[in-house]
């Protein structure tokens, strides 16, 4: 009888000690890993990326008033050259005839940029002999998405990046915003003027363009991706173990982090990963940092 008994204590044991288990083990199941980020005040900018073209405020393409041969180049390319300025003369080649070469006039001041021709070649009315170009300021062309297009104003600011010069950044305003979409490219058109007293924009170039549509100094932000998929705009503040939902008002977008105007308070702890199956009072458990890693 003795025996019996203990062997029922004995078989009892890891029934008892499973049964003690399973309560700690289903709330291990029903918590959520995730991790979080405070909501803070911060500097916001909401931008577009767009690619621009790049060309000189004037460029002039001259021709001759008159048929011939080109006599001679005056200037060479680089050099600077004033309006009214010859920069070639051309030689009339009728026979029989003596005329005095007739220059070749540029119409603005800037910088000879081409030469076309060499020295006797043939020259009609509508040969180009010499681009002129006047690049101490640039236009920047861009064409801005039909869904964005509402958001490009005049006098927005806007940085251009090109890969001649990786490290700088040129600045300008928007000059002009087309009234209309192109109907093939579904896009309007903007332009922006730089100053380029450095000379280091060069007509021609491509660039990357910034465009930025609002900014705002201060506000409460949190990251983009406490932004949950739940229908509308919904964050989980996370509070003692718990997922809290809550409803907010969002205001500028910047490239990670965007304004919260409405339903969050600063220094509230969001859930920024570990979202996915999360419902309003879910049991979370927060995970920590990886060493190394710096959270803004």
């Amino acid at each position: 009888m003795k025996h019996l008994s203990l062997f029922l204590l004995a078989a009892s044991l890891p029934l008892w000690c499973a049964c003690g288990k399973k309560p700690d083990v289903a709330a291990r199941l029903d918590t959520f890993p995730v991790k979080t980020a405070p909501a803070q005040k911060r500097d916001l900018e909401e931008t577009i990326l767009l690619v621009g073209s790049i060309k000189a405020k004037d460029e002039a393409t001259l021709f001759s008033r008159v048929p011939g041969k080109l006599k001679e180049n005056l200037l060479k390319e680089g050099e600077a050259v004033s309006k009214g300025q010859s920069v070639a003369f051309v030689e009339r080649d009728e026979v029989g005839v003596r005329f005095e070469p007739a220059p070749v006039p540029s119409t603005l001041n800037g910088t000879l940029a081409r030469v076309f021709l060499d020295r006797g070649e043939n020259v009609t009315l509508q040969t180009p002999v010499a681009l002129v170009v006047d690049a101490s300021e640039i236009i920047v062309r861009a064409e801005v998405p039909e869904r964005y297009a509402a958001r490009a104003r005049l006098g927005q600011a806007v940085r251009v990046r090109v890969e001649a010069y990786p490290d700088r950044v040129f600045a300008g305003r928007v000059s002009r915003v087309s009234p209309v979409v192109d109907p093939s490219t579904r896009s309007t058109l903007i332009e922006a003027r730089l100053n380029n007293a450095s000379g280091g924009l060069r007509s021609g170039m491509f660039g990357e363009v910034t465009l930025v549509t609002g900014s705002s100094s201060g506000v409460l932000a949190v990251p983009k991706d406490a932004l949950a998929d739940a229908g509308g705009a919904v964050v989980f503040v996370v509070r003692d173990g718990k997922a809290l939902k809550r409803d907010v008002e969002l205001g500028l977008r910047g490239d990670r982090f965007v304004e919260i105007r409405r339903g969050v308070q600063a220094g509230d702890q969001v859930a920024v990963f570990g979202l996915y199956g999360l419902k309003d009072g879910s049991s979370v458990e927060v995970l920590a940092e990886p060493v190394g890693e710096e959270k803004e």
